[in-house]
């Protein structure tokens, strides 16, 4: 009796389809019946039998495991909404935290377009990748060089700086937990979770509560040593385009005091650069 494809098996088709053995830095050897790819040449690129392989396509094999499916989205050049989808289809969760890139120049653009917001973007280590005039100024040496998360947990400086500072950091400490659940975690991941329980006691606390939840909208106050203190909105995205980057934008209603000490951390970062 025939076996019927299965998701996976009609998926990964197609994919294979798409590309040349010049797109992967394979040699073109002999005629091919078929546009794109051959079985073999799927295999090799990603570390499984042709048999194996095959057998996923022709859905003999429906139970392939994290790593397999990682590596064949690695070899078919899958973007990050095509991976997932993959995962989804063999009813798996990705099996690796991506390692974001560069900052796009689109993505620096942007952020620069926020002269009243604070913007910044991250990795998933908690480093600051880059950051808009304002965020500069509204972050501050300590945070740019040491990252967001060894400010708020090794910096006693930050006890001050966040007015709530023990709901910023349960919320901190449940986003990092999410972060660690990937089978392989971003490589600066689990090094920061050691060195927190390392020098932190809090962080060891809050760590067995065991709490999971990614970092999304939420309001901080914070005492700046230049301006005062402000209440801040912060809304923290995914980069679709980077996966394992984020960006945050903090902002305060048009208006309010809070808004007018914003602009003002802009101006004077921005006069600190044009005049140093």
């Amino acid at each position: 009796m025939a076996t019927t494809p299965g998701p996976l098996g009609e998926f990964l088709r197609p994919q294979r389809a798409r590309l040349t053995p010049a797109d992967v830095g394979l040699p073109d050897v002999g005629g091919r019946r078929v546009k794109g790819l051959r079985r073999e040449e799927v295999a090799v690129l990603a570390g499984v039998s042709a048999d194996y392989y095959t057998r996923l396509e022709q859905g003999r094999e429906r139970t392939p495991s994290a790593q397999v499916v990682d590596a064949l989205c690695t070899a078919l050049r899958l973007g990050p909404d095509a991976r997932e989808h993959a995962f989804r289809l063999a009813r798996l969760t990705p099996a690796s935290q991506p390692v974001p890139g560069p900052v796009s120049p689109e993505l620096l653009q942007l952020m620069d377009a926020f002269p009243h917001a604070a913007a910044y973007v991250t990795d998933p280590g908690f480093q600051i990748l880059a950051a808009n005039t304002t965020a500069r100024a509204l972050l501050g040496p300590s945070q740019l060089t040491l990252g967001a998360f060894d400010f708020l947990f090794l910096d006693a400086g930050a006890r001050t700086y966040f007015a709530d500072w023990n709901h910023v950091a349960r919320a901190a400490v449940s986003a990092i937990r999410l972060a660690a659940g990937f089978a392989t975690p971003h490589p600066a991941v689990l090094p920061l979770i050691a060195r927190m329980h390392a020098g932190s006691p809090e962080f060891a606390t809050f760590w067995e509560d065991h709490t999971v939840a990614g970092l999304s909208l939420t309001e901080k106050v914070i005492n700046h040593p230049e301006v005062g203190q402000m209440t801040l909105t912060y809304q923290t995205l995914d980069v679709r385009e980077a996966p394992g980057q984020q960006l945050t934008v903090a902002t305060a209603p048009s208006g309010t005091a809070s808004a007018d000490a914003l602009a003002l951390l802009g101006s004077l970062e921005a006069t600190r650069t044009s005049h140093p």
